[in-house]
C-alpha cells in the first residue's frame, strides 16, 4: 500500500533505530550508495535519479560511488562485508546478487545472503545496438552474419555475470550462433567503442542507449523482452524475429548489508516507494524506457530466491560461462 507523500515522510522522518542507550534517528549522516558498474550505464543513471529522489525524502546526502568491474561483484563485495547500519547500500541488477559472484573463479565472494532486500526500482529491456553506420539493419541481418562467420561479430556488454552477459550467453544458444563476446566494467564505455567503431554491437538496457538511437547514431536491432518495448515501438523483440520465447529484462534493486535492522529497511523501502510515486520520477524512468512498481522487502526476497534457484540451475547446466 503506497502513503501519501505526507504520510511517507512522517514514517521516515519518526522511525528511531536503537543504539544503546541513547536513540539516534535514521538517518543521522550522508548515505553512501554503492553502483557496481563504471559510470554512463543503466545502473549509474537510475542510481542518480534515485539518489536525489532520497535526499529529498530522507534528509540527507545520497553519495554515489561507482565500483564497477566483475559484472557488479567487486561493489557487491564491498557492501556485503559493510556495517548493517543502513549507510551503505549497493544498486544492482538481479545478477549481481545471483550471477556475478557465481563467476569470479574460487570462493564466491558473497551470496545472496549476504544482502537485506530492499527496494525495487526499475525494470528495463534490453536492446541490440548497432552503428548507425553499420550495414546490418535488422535481427534477420546478424543472424546470417552470424551463421556464416560464428564468432567475429564482436558485441559488448557491462561485464561478465550481468544481465547483458547472460542475455548474449542465453541467445547464443536459444539461435544456435556465436558472438565475440566482450565484457566492460559498464555499459558507458562499451557504448563508447560503439559509437568510435571499435566493436560491432552492444546489448544494453533501452535507458542507457535510447538517447543515442533517438539521435541517430545508433540503430537498434531488436529488443530483448517478450514484446516490443512502448520506447522503440518499431523495434521488433528476437521473439517476434524468431527466437522463440526469448524474454530477457532487467530488474534494478536496493539492496543493504544482511543483518541491517527491519526498520531501517522498512524506512528506506517506504522511501523508494514514495519517489516511485513522485510524477517526476515516473516520467524520468519513462523517459529512460524503464518500468517500475512499488514491492515490499518480502515479496523482493521471495522474488530474488526463486532467482537465485533458477541461477543455480543454470550453473549446473555449464551455461554460465565467461566466454
Amino acid at each position: 500500500m503506497r502513503l501519501s507523500r505526507r504520510a511517507a515522510g512522517a514514517a521516515i522522518l519518526s522511525f528511531v533505530a536503537a543504539r544503546g542507550a541513547g536513540a539516534q534517528a535514521y538517518p543521522s549522516k550522508p548515505i553512501r550508495l554503492v553502483v557496481p558498474f563504471a559510470p554512463g550505464g543503466n545502473a549509474d543513471l537510475t542510481g542518480r535519479l534515485f539518489g536525489e529522489a532520497l535526499v529529498k525524502r530522507l534528509g540527507q546526502q545520497i553519495v554515489i560511488e561507482n565500483r564497477g568491474g566483475a559484472g557488479g561483484a567487486i561493489g557487491g563485495e564491498v557492501v556485503s562485508k559493510a556495517a548493517p547500519d543502513g549507510y551503505t547500500l549497493v544498486l544492482g541488477s538481479t545478477n549481481t546478487f545471483t550471477v556475478a559472484p557465481r563467476m569470479t573463479g574460487g570462493t564466491p565472494p558473497y551470496t545472496l545472503a549476504s544482502f537485506a532486500p530492499v527496494a525495487l526500482l526499475s525494470t528495463s529491456s534490453m536492446v541490440i545496438v548497432v552503428n548507425a553506420t553499420s550495414a546490418l539493419r535488422g535481427w534477420p541481418d546478424m543472424l546470417s552474419y552470424l551463421k556464416a562467420s560464428p564468432g567475429k561479430l564482436s558485441i559488448g556488454h557491462s561485464g561478465n555475470g550481468s544481465t547483458n552477459h547472460l542475455a548474449v550467453l542465453r541467445l547464443q544458444q536459444a539461435a544456435a550462433v556465436r558472438f565475440n563476446i566482450i565484457p566492460y566494467k559498464s555499459m558507458g564505455p562499451a557504448l563508447n567503442d560503439l559509437l568510435a567503431g571499435q566493436i560491432d554491437a552492444g546489448i544494453d538496457q533501452i535507458p542507457s542507449s535510447i538517447g543515442h538511437i533517438r539521435a541517430g547514431r545508433l540503430r537498434a536491432i531488436a529488443v530483448t523482452s517478450l514484446g516490443r518495448a512502448i520506447e522503440l515501438p518499431d523495434t521488433p523483440s528476437l521473439h517476434e524475429s524468431g527466437v522463440k520465447d526469448f524474454d530477457a529484462v532487467t530488474p534494478l534493486l536496493l539492496m543493504a548489508p544482511a543483518g541491517t535492522p527491519s526498520g531501517i529497511v522498512t524506512a528506506l523501502n517506504i522511501a523508494v516507494n514514495d519517489a516511485l510515486g513522485d510524477p517526476a520520477v515516473a516520467s524520468r524512468l519513462a523517459e529512460l524506457g524503464a518500468t517500475t512498481k512499488a514491492v515490499t522487502p518480502d515479496a523482493l526476497a521471495k522474488f530474488l530466491a526463486e532467482e537465485d534457484r533458477a541461477i543455480e540451475d543454470l550453473a549446473k547446466s555449464g551455461l554460465l560461462k565467461t566466454e
